[in-house]
């Protein structure tokens, strides 16, 4: 038996499979689903080799008010590939892992006195790829900043995506997220810290994004980026206060309503009416806004709110038809609640062909093979968990349940590893002490 607790408590309700694919092609034929790397910039100098991630925030941060676009998370793309500058070769093969339609790249190079971004578009066809080149945008080093915020409406029409003036102007807007050069700088560069994804790149984002703040106290991006951080560094109530704060220096920011959403669906006390509110809020701001709508169907779930989170989750296909949470969420369901065990291995895969490394799609699937006996097939999910995160206790734990079933010298193997890991662990001194018990009871075994 898994875990008490470690599959979460979602509502008991099974969506049409054919509804929701009827959903999602229909939403196919109009969504451009993209990837947005880190611009070549080895051309620099090193002090200004930023620059490239900077390019890439800006269009990330612009392309987000466009309905028509779907952006894929970074982190989806962080495993494609080693160098820090793409090739073609290996953003063709990223973009396809992730099922995008095309990827936004290019490079920094100099040109006399003036700095040059040289924009490429690669969009994926059934021939293979097919690379543009955008018109560069060239400018003095002071001035280049300032021009850049017209590259996102650029790439848009690249991708034959329909604009009015006021999304050209809502793009454009979006992608000025600062006037002063220096705090975008600071900001970038903390992105580029925050994006290694460990404590000591935590820490360094926190320092250069609290330092963008004192330079522009008026960049809500860099305030709300700084609550993501603390997040990440398990820092809840500084989280919170910041994105509280990006709140009050722009009301119609979505994204820190977001994230307050996940706050309070992760507290210890699971804050449901809250999360529905700020959830609420953030699509109140952006209609569009599919993880808004994922959150929120969790929270509905939660609340056992049967229609409300059918609704959520439909709404979030139809805006992003390729996000992996949501047909994780569909596999919960179906077998957590009704027992469904075809259609809940058919949803988990999906969302595993969609997101090879969600630890949470590949534990669920896990937990479905085991507790059908199929002992094996449950091993290889848990081994690929751990593969991902060497440190996810939960996965180490079920795996020695597995193996004793079938191989106990094996299972007392993983049982002493756990215990290693877990135990200078307060969240798991209960388990601990349980794994325990079974290790003696194993040994005794292996002895008589």
């Amino acid at each position: 038996m898994c875990r008490p607790g470690s599959r979460s408590w979602i509502v008991a309700v099974v969506l049409s499979l054919l509804h929701l694919v009827g959903v999602a092609s229909a939403a196919d034929s109009k969504l451009r689903v993209i990837v947005i790397v880190p611009f070549d910039a080895t051309a620099l100098e090193r002090e200004e080799q930023w620059m490239g991630e900077g390019v890439a925030q800006i269009l990330a941060l612009g392309l987000a008010q466009q309905p028509s676009i779907v952006q894929i998370e970074r982190a989806r793309l962080r495993s494609a590939t080693r160098g820090e500058a793409w090739t073609e070769s290996s953003l063709t093969q990223a973009t396809r892992t992730v099922r995008a339609d095309a990827a936004l790249f290019g490079r920094l190079e100099r040109r006399g006195t003036d700095l040059a971004v040289v924009p490429q578009l690669m969009e994926i066809k059934q021939n293979g790829p097919d690379v543009a080149s955008l018109e560069p945008v060239v400018a003095p080093p002071g001035e280049l900043f300032g021009r850049l915020a017209t590259l996102p409406v650029a790439y848009a029409r690249a991708l034959r995506v329909a604009m009015t003036e006021a999304d050209t102007a809502r793009i454009e807007k979006a992608g000025r997220p600062t006037r002063l050069p220096r705090a975008f700088e600071l900001f970038a560069r903390g992105q580029i810290a925050a994006q290694r994804g460990d404590q000591e790149g935590n820490e360094a984002a926190v320092d250069l994004l609290s330092r963008a703040i004192e330079v522009d106290p008026s960049f809500v991006v860099a305030t709300y980026m700084l609550g993501v951080v603390h997040s990440a560094l398990g820092n809840r109530w500084k989280a919170a206060a910041q994105f509280r704060a990006s709140t009050q220096l722009d009301a119609s920011y979505p994204e820190p309503a977001k994230a307050l959403g996940d706050l309070y669906l992760s507290q210890p006390r699971r804050l449901f009416d809250q999360a529905v509110e700020a959830y609420s809020k953030a699509i109140e701001l952006r209609p569009f806004y599919a993880d808004a709508y994922v959150g929120l169907g969790d929270a509905k779930a939660a609340k056992s709110d049967v229609d409300g989170a059918i609704a959520a989750y439909q709404k979030a296909l139809v805006y992003n038809p390729v996000n992996p949470r949501v047909h994780m969420s569909l596999g919960k369901i179906y077998y957590g609640e009704k027992g469904l065990y075809y259609e809940a291995v058919t949803a988990y895969k999906k969302a595993i062909d969609l997101d090879p490394h969600s630890v949470d799609a590949h534990m669920g699937l896990g937990e479905v093979y085991e507790e059908k006996g199929l002992y094996k097939e449950a091993t290889e999910e848990y081994r690929k968990v751990i593969e991902i995160d060497g440190k996810h206790t939960g996965a180490m734990y079920n795996l020695a349940l597995v193996y004793e079933k079938v191989d106990p010298k094996a299972a007392i193997a993983q049982w002493e590893r756990y215990i290693e890991l877990a135990a200078p662990l307060a969240t798991e001194k209960d388990w601990v002490d349980v794994a325990r018990q079974h290790l003696r009871k194993l040994k005794n075994q292996v002895k008589d």
